[in-house]
């Protein structure tokens, strides 16, 4: 299928003029747009100048050069994990990708980036134009159905990649069943068979992973971003990996449970991808630390270590769980703002502020945790 150099039937001049535009989401925007263009390419240069702004977050200055939908956007690999999807190819010897629901485009993108042959595939004619507009040559864009052509297109020697559609017009969507392609699609591509990825996200079950994948979580930024599924050359079946990027893994191994012991000099809090990854005990075993409780995932330890896979606290004090307790330390400390951390405990961290009665120049963070022997909350600094 050809699609259109611009998608939304943009023209250059309109998506300028949108661009030029001081707050892109204001009426006076509209009245000037539409003075000039018709009411849908107005509509649509000031829908991309908007997303443009947003997706700076995401793909920073080169933002500004893309084009998106809002549901695009918001499922898009930010660039610098998607480099590392093209990097898992190109250790395992790949030479072409076909990225099946490739969105508008961002994997795709980093494959191209890699000297990889790229053929991107989408259902959507709209998306399938905005992915084109995004590489811009620099690989073949098709629109189809990968449920009904995945079979056509898996090919030796060739690897698949996969980010399934987990939207819909009512928001995010939980069940796999309801991805797009379908969930039998995406454990077919995982069977081991040949190079393939699946990008999910980072709440994805273990049961639900294949025999033949591996699994690693992936925190970027300090947000947790995805589970990637790796299957076939390059990739270790039945490995669980928490990956902080770029570089630092942390695999599971069959480490002995941690014991359960009580607040220690340090509280260790460990990054989303060694949670969801399940190397809580591993993590544990590298730091010397135990749990402050079996079901919360706060580390404590008198050893001071430096980790890329856990944030770490020292303990400046420790305070009954108690309103009035920790009312009387907030105006004793002259505290004014405060940032709470909490784990196990049924807590509202925004109403629990407004009730201690913030007031004075200082700051200071407070970890609240359930433990075996009831709630507790220190007084910690970020190390």
């Amino acid at each position: 299928m050809s699609v259109a150099r611009l998608p939304f039937g943009l023209t250059d001049d309109a998506l300028a003029a949108a661009m030029s535009e001081e707050d892109p989401e204001s009426l006076a925007a509209a009245s000037r747009m539409r003075a000039q263009y018709s009411p849908e390419l107005a509509a649509a240069a000031l829908s991309q100048a908007t997303l443009r702004r947003q997706a700076k977050a995401k793909f920073g200055e080169a933002a500004v050069q893309m084009f998106f939908t809002r549901a695009g956007l918001e499922q898009a690999t930010r660039p610098e994990v998607a480099d590392h999807h093209a990097s898992r190819f190109l250790g395992a010897g790949m030479h072409k990708v076909i990225d099946l629901g490739c969105g508008i485009g961002s994997d795709s993108m980093a494959f191209a980036r890699a000297g990889l042959e790229v053929m991107a595939v989408d259902v959507d004619p709209e998306t399938a134009a905005v992915a084109q507009a995004n590489l811009a040559g620099r690989a073949e864009v098709i629109c189809a159905d990968a449920n009904e052509v995945v079979e056509q297109l898996i090919t030796p020697g060739v690897a698949l990649f996969c980010d399934p559609a987990r939207r819909n017009d009512h928001g995010r969507l939980w069940r796999v069943e309801d991805f797009e392609p379908r969930w039998s699609i995406i454990t077919r591509l995982l069977d081991g068979e040949q190079a393939a990825g699946v990008k999910l996200g980072p709440a994805l079950p273990h049961s639900l992973i294949p025999d033949a994948a591996e699994a690693e979580w992936v925190t970027h930024r300090g947000e947790t971003v995805e589970a990637g599924l790796w299957a076939g050359p390059g990739a270790t079946p039945g490995r669980r990996s928490a990956l902080i990027m770029p570089d630092a893994r942390l695999v599971v191994t069959a480490a002995p449970p941690l014991p359960v012991r009580d607040l220690g000099r340090y509280i260790y809090e460990p990054a989303g991808a060694v949670i969801r990854a399940g190397a809580i005990a591993e993590l544990g075993a590298q730091l010397g630390a135990g749990l402050l409780d079996p079901q919360v995932a706060y580390l404590t330890s008198d050893r001071l270590c430096s980790t890329p896979f856990a944030a770490g606290f020292e303990v400046r004090q420790r305070l009954p769980f108690h309103l009035k307790a920790l009312r009387s330390w907030v105006r004793e400390a002259e505290i004014g703002v405060v940032e709470i951390k909490k784990r196990g405990i049924d807590i509202d961290p925004a109403e629990f502020r407004r009730r201690l009665r913030l007031v004075g120049p200082n700051s200071a963070t407070v970890v609240i945790s359930r433990t075996p022997r009831g709630a507790l909350a220190a007084v910690v600094e970020r190390i």
